[in-house]
Order: structure tokens, then sequence, then C-alpha cells
């Protein structure tokens, strides 16, 4: 499924529900979509099993505040160039997630995470290696960096000390007091979630004795209080790409929270703000700058040297008659885009009238109006206003 297909899907509609629904209208209307549409429900029918994969696909994301906003974030302001992140998400979606086929209901993610926590009882689906307890992704973290005007176009390595969750370093993730154990959760028998039965086939949910752990812990630890999740604060260094613009989200994959229990590391996202320069704007991939030149130079034409952004100076050719506004394109002198190449440099040309004149310049100029006097650049202009 593409990103475009992504951010066309109306998952609202899908679930039947308005975008104003709660968690618990979402949840209730798929709970009875997925008992009508389910594949053990339609036995050789496969438009039900379609239908039952997009309301999956659906619920993954609406059920999931941060997902949700993220999704509604990105149809109403971005289009299809953004994907929400944090998971395998809709996008990467995969039955064998679902019925815990070649692989391990949970661990994909944030999207596996919350199907196994709804049809893991149906579906056999467990924690890697059979101990009941499912690993689970880090969380995702977001930071900013400000960047110069040439730092964004041409990329730059930068260092973020980071605040997020990690294994309580006092019982090393266990929730459990020095010497003392978790014991396996009785309610749940260590799987996490418990069975409701629909009729026809149960849908399982968090064990609400265990929260979802699989373990329970009769002595909790005195740092954590029994979470068995603490704060880890740590400094890493990664590149943000040339052409990044202000404002950007840059995902950075695997740079967020540590996961539990042999889960995946979370995703940090970077929120790019760029500095004004003093000379230079952008338009897309390429560099803007205005550059001044003489009335004579723009009237006989001239070569004049011009600064880029990298720092070596250019010639351009100015032509003769150039009127004030005329832009020149100075090509290979932008912004680094993603597949190496560079845009152009877009020089826009302003003539320069200077505000105080000496005899000489002011004669100068007085024998240049008379030479010029048969030209009027005014010539027909009342004309065609009144014939507007």
């Amino acid at each position: 499924m593409s990103t475009k297909d992504y951010l066309e899907k109306d998952y609202y509609k899908v679930l039947g529900v308005s975008k104003t629904a709660s968690k618990d209208e979402i949840k209730s209307s798929y709970r009875k979509l997925a008992r009508e549409n389910h594949p053990d429900a339609n036995t050789g029918d496969p438009k039900a099993e379609d239908r039952f994969k997009e309301i999956s696909e659906a619920y993954n994301v609406l059920s999931d505040d941060k997902r949700r906003k993220e999704y509604d974030d990105a149809r109403s302001l971005f289009g299809g160039s953004y994907r929400p992140g944090g998971g395998t998400g809709p996008g990467g979606f995969d039955m064998s997630d679902l019925f815990g086929q070649g692989g391990t209901a949970g661990s994909g993610g944030t999207g596996g995470e919350r199907l196994s926590d709804l049809f893991g009882g149906l579906f056999g689906g467990r924690g890697r290696g059979g101990t009941g307890t499912r690993s689970r992704r880090g969380a995702d973290v977001e930071t900013e960096a400000t960047l110069t005007f040439r730092e964004a176009a041409d990329g730059v390595t930068r260092s973020f000390q980071l605040a997020s969750e990690a294994p309580c370093p006092t019982c090393k993730g266990t929730g459990a007091k020095a010497g003392t154990a978790p014991r396996m959760c009785p309610k749940c028998s260590g799987t996490g979630h418990e069975n409701t039965n629909l009729g026809g086939f149960s849908l399982s949910e968090p064990c609400s004795e265990c929260k979802g752990r699989g373990l329970v812990v009769d002595d909790p630890c005195d740092t954590c209080h029994g979470s068995g999740r603490g704060k880890s604060t740590r400094t890493i260094q990664t590149r943000i790409p040339a052409g990044v613009a202000d404002g950007q989200r840059i995902r950075i994959k695997g740079k967020g929270a540590p996961g539990e229990n042999g889960g995946p590391a979370g995703d940090l996202y970077v929120v790019v703000h760029v500095k004004e320069h003093p000379v230079f704007g952008r338009s897309g991939d390429n560099v803007t700058i205005t550059v001044p030149v003489t009335f004579p130079e723009a009237v006989l034409g001239a070569d004049v040297r011009i600064p880029t952004l990298g720092g070596f100076p250019v010639t351009v050719k100015v032509p003769p008659g150039t009127q004030n506004g005329h832009k020149l394109r100075v090509r290979g002198k932008g912004v680094t885009r993603k597949d190496g190449t560079t845009g152009d440099m877009i020089v826009t040309l302003e003539v320069s009238v200077p505000k105080n004149l000496n005899g000489d310049a002011r004669e100068a100029l007085e024998k240049f109006r008379a030479a010029t006097s048969d030209h009027d650049p005014r010539d027909g202009l009342e004309a065609r206003a009144k014939g507007a």
C-alpha cells in the first residue's frame, strides 16, 4: 500500500463512526464489525477477509490517541507527502501480525501490539520465547533542532541529549525488589490478556489484573514502584540530511526509547527550525539572492561578481538593457536534494538609483536625458488604462 493510498483511506468511514467519536465508540463499532466479518465466520468469502483486514487496519490507527492525531493531522495538513510515524503502521500491515504466523504477535511495533491485545487469545499470540512476557516496542521521542541556513541546505551532524523511558536501573526492568521476582499472573496465566466470548469466537483484551504484562509484582521496587520502567538520559549523534526545510519533522528510525523484553526501540522525531540568512533565501530546492546593479550596468550590460551559499563567488553576465527585477539562473548552486543533485541559484537584479549626485554625474545624466528625449516609457499608458 502506498503512502497516498494510506492517507486517502477514511478510517472513520470504515468503522462507521464520526471524526469526534470516543475511544469506547470506536472500540464498540470495531468489535461488532470484526465479529461480522471475521474469516472464521465467513469461510470461503475473500471479500469478508479483505473487509476484516480493512477494519483491523482502521482500528489500529484510531484506537491509539497519538496515531489518531498523526493520521488526522496528516490528512488535513500534509496530504500524500507525509506518513504518520511509529510502529509497523497500516502501510506495512501484514496478516501474519494478526494470526501469529511467521512472527510474534505484538513485536512488530505499536500497530501489531494493539492487534495482539485484541486477538492474542484467539490466535495464540505470545511474546518471544513463549514465556508469556510480551515484548514491547519503545516509545517514540520528539526533540527540536535549530540550524543555520547553510546547515539546512548542506546537512549536518548534531548531538541530542534525550530523556526517555527505559528499564528501571534498580530492578533491571522486573519491577520487583532485589532478591524477589515477579510471578506469573494467575488471572491470565502469563499471556497478558483475557478472552471475551462474543458468540462463535472470542476476542481478547489486556488483562485487568496485570495490565497486559503477564506478571504480577508482590514486592515492588522502591524506584519504579513495580512498573519496571525508569527515566534514561543519553546523548546520541545523528545526521540531519541536506535540504531540510523550516518546520520539517524528520524521522530517525530506532533512535527513540529502548524497547521492553527484547522489543525494538522507538523512533526519534526531530522538528527542524532554520534561521534566516541575511543575504540568501530559499524557494524549494533553489537558493535566491537579490543583487543590486548600477544604472549604467543595467543599461550597458556588465559582468557582475556575486557570492554563493558555498562561499565561492561566481560571475554573471548582466545583458544590456536589463530591467529592474530581471532574474538570472546559476545552475547547481542551490540546495542539495535527496538524490544528491542540487537546485539552482535564482538571481534577482535590482537597479540601484543613487540618492545624491555630484556635479559631473548630474551633468552627464542631463546630457543622457536630452539624448534620449524621444523615448517615452509611458507612451500609451493612459490609453491602455482607459480601454481596460
